[in-house]
């Protein structure tokens, strides 16, 4: 995996930027942005490209709500040629998204300047693509370079900041929940990015009041911390270090506000209000003795197939197919494995309190969104109360993972 690719992360990342792409003799370019991203940075960037004499077609693309989808991915074609072009996303998450897709698609290569500190996906060798009311990861590949222009980041609209935030504390939970599926599901895992992923997510919470203010010492942090996250995935492989239950919830109720054509959510707002979510779980972890957990344990029953498969139905039904393969391997669970599986709980359980009590309590989490101006409750992000409760039940069929979701479930507290 490729983690040494440059990140700028200044005070004005255009002459970096112009720099960089005569190094490397590029002179061809497709620009993508969006209504708001263009005027905070895509002009000036634009701009200094055709300064340089260099070849440029621009595709803003036009919407309320833009979204990786193949409705905003025709825009960018159309804007395009069938020229070779380095891609240049001037933008955020889905910006990138969009662009990481379609040049990795057309063989091309693309440049990341972020718009806002929102998410941690820059780096990302996936793009998260909506294909029929459906969320997809797609393997493709990174960008060239990052570019970050620290004044752009301090001017962006405060949610898309409270956003970022809520994305990186998450790996705090992310983590032990990596933690968690090592122990006991023997899932992969890498000590030294773990504590990477804790690192910068705790980096940012001693800048939280910077943060909270925009104040470019912290909202530069945030960014840091959010690049560092996407070179923890790099390294490793693949999401764990950073994408936990929080997330798997985050994504159901994303998928549900798509299936109904309603207005998206930014994705570290809705994440930010599931590591409460898994913050109240490892709580309830934390407070409970060997002696509580055993009498859970010895209550709980092998969970049932149809019924499980039938709240796939619900939750994901333009994944369900894919997503009653991938959990197989807790649908099919005999009576043995159930069993052997709690017995392994308990002979651990001081190690798994242990990991609970590097999770800050839910009540920590809270009043950090609180203070930054995040999102912390179900009417805030959108949704019904029922709505909210359907991720939390079921978020965790959307990976074939064992999170803290489903230590909770065999524990009783879902």
């Amino acid at each position: 995996m490729r983690t040494d690719l440059p990140v700028y992360i200044v005070n004005d990342a255009i002459p970096p930027f112009i720099a960089f792409c005569r190094e490397r003799d590029l002179n061809r370019f497709l620009l993508v942005a969006d209504t708001n991203t263009y005027p905070a940075l895509g002009r000036r960037v634009e701009a200094a490209l055709r300064d340089q004499g260099w070849d440029v077609r621009t595709a803003i693309l036009h919407g309320d709500d833009v979204i990786a989808d193949a409705t905003y991915m025709m825009q960018v074609l159309l804007a395009g040629d069938n020229v070779p072009r380095t891609y240049v996303a001037v933008g955020s998450g889905t910006i990138t998204d969009i662009s990481r897709f379609l040049s990795h698609r057309a063989a091309q290569k693309f440049i990341s300047l972020p718009t806002a500190a929102s998410v941690d996906g820059f780096t990302s060798i996936g793009a998260p693509i909506v294909v029929d009311g459906a969320k997809i990861t797609l393997v493709t590949h990174g960008p060239l370079a990052v570019f970050a222009d620290i004044p752009t980041l301090c001017a962006a609209p405060r949610p898309m900041i409270a956003a970022g935030f809520g994305d990186l504390i998450a790996k705090l939970t992310s983590v032990a929940d990596w933690e968690l599926g090592h122990l006991l599901w023997g899932e992969p895992y890498d000590a030294t990015i773990a504590q990477r992923s804790r690192d910068a997510a705790w980096a940012a919470v001693k800048q939280l009041d910077a943060i909270a203010n925009a104040e470019c010492e912290g909202v530069k942090t945030l960014m840091e911390g959010l690049i560092e996250s996407g070179f923890c995935m790099l390294d490793f492989g693949e999401t764990r270090p950073a994408s936990g239950a929080e997330h798997h919830i985050s994504h159901m109720w994303e998928m549900l506000l798509l299936r109904e054509g309603r207005h998206s959510v930014l994705h570290g707002a809705k994440v930010g209000v599931a590591v409460i979510v898994s913050a109240q779980r490892y709580d309830a972890i934390k407070a409970m003795s060997r002696d509580e957990a055993r009498d859970r344990l010895a209550a709980a029953v092998l969970p049932d197939r149809a019924a499980d498969i039938a709240a796939i139905r619900v939750a994901f039904p333009h994944m369900m197919d894919e997503l009653i393969e991938i959990q197989a391997p807790f649908l099919d669970m005999t009576e043995a494995q159930f069993g052997a599986l709690k017995a392994q709980i308990l002979d651990n359980w001081d190690t798994i309190r242990q990991i609970a009590a590097t999770v800050p309590s839910s009540a920590e989490v809270v009043g950090w969104l609180r203070r930054i101006g995040g999102t912390t409750t179900a009417a805030e992000i959108g949704l019904t109360d029922a709505e909210f409760e359907l991720g939390v039940r079921y978020g965790h069929f959307y990976r074939n993972r064992f999170s803290v979701a489903k230590l909770g479930r065999m524990l009783g507290l879902v």
